[in-house]
């Protein structure tokens, strides 16, 4: 299996490393990630300005550019033969609930799955992000997993790993996203010169964190596993819709 490796922490990312060291023991590996960090870059694209890719001396390919310019590159200009499965990760954090819509890491798994591939996205989440090998170990579990049973074609796999030693996880579960409170309101700040700066705050404290989602499972040191589909329509409100937008008139 050919995996096209990425991640939103940037090329000379710990996580991208350990994954990569892990998963060539197993599979043809070739990392095409940014040339820095690039958390919270979602699905952003560089539309304005020439992409260049870089080789650096341990083989790894830097890209000037977002984790989904990167997938994008590597899969439609960097690829000989084509790769059979785009991984994203280890992310250094972790990617739960309404937080995987700003995560770069999930976006370079979705941008594989917009180039025809199967994706999915790794995440390390804990108070330090120690232990990347676990995190490791379990992925590459699971892609031999999905060679013998691939994973469906809308979907993505979104896998956050409780930063534990592998003999202290209790266990795999499938997930839904839970959801937070709104975020703390922006900090804001001077500058040196006295000048008005503004900072994000501190993230919203889990407000569906129960059984069954995402929240739970890591928080009681299960690897969480959630798939998430790539068409976002919201198919249940289609005929509803239908009814309520008939009401205006032209």
């Amino acid at each position: 299996m050919r995996i096209l490796l990425s991640n939103d922490d940037g090329v000379h990312a710990l996580g991208i490393k350990v994954l990569q060291q892990e998963l060539v023991k197993h599979f043809d590996v070739t990392v095409v990630a940014p040339d820095r960090n690039c958390s919270g870059a979602s699905n952003s694209l560089t539309l304005l300005n020439p992409l260049r890719a870089e080789t650096l001396e341990n083989g790894f390919i830097s890209v000037n550019g977002t984790p989904t310019d990167s997938v994008h590159l590597g899969a439609s200009q960097l690829a000989s033969p084509s790769f059979d499965l785009v991984v994203a990760g280890i992310n250094n954090g972790p990617n739960l609930g309404d937080d995987t819509l700003y995560s770069g890491t999930v976006a370079a798994a979705t941008e594989g799955r917009h180039m025809g591939l199967p994706a999915i996205a790794i995440s390390l989440l804990g108070k330090h992000e120690k232990h990347y090998q676990t995190a490791a170990i379990i992925t590459a579990k699971i892609i031999k997993r999905i060679q013998k049973h691939p994973l469906a074609a809308d979907q993505i796999l979104n896998i956050n790993v409780p930063d534990v030693a592998i003999d202290e996880i209790k266990g795999i579960k499938v997930t839904r996203l839970g959801h937070r409170h709104k975020a703390e309101q922006m900090k804001k700040m001077k500058d040196p010169w006295q000048r008005d700066i503004y900072w994000y705050g501190r993230l919203g404290k889990e407000l569906d964190g129960g059984e069954g989602t995402d929240f739970h499972a890591v928080a009681n040191n299960y690897v969480s596993v959630t798939p998430l589909t790539v068409d976002i329509t919201a198919h249940k409100s289609i005929d509803s819709m239908k009814e309520w937008i008939g009401e205006v008139r032209l």
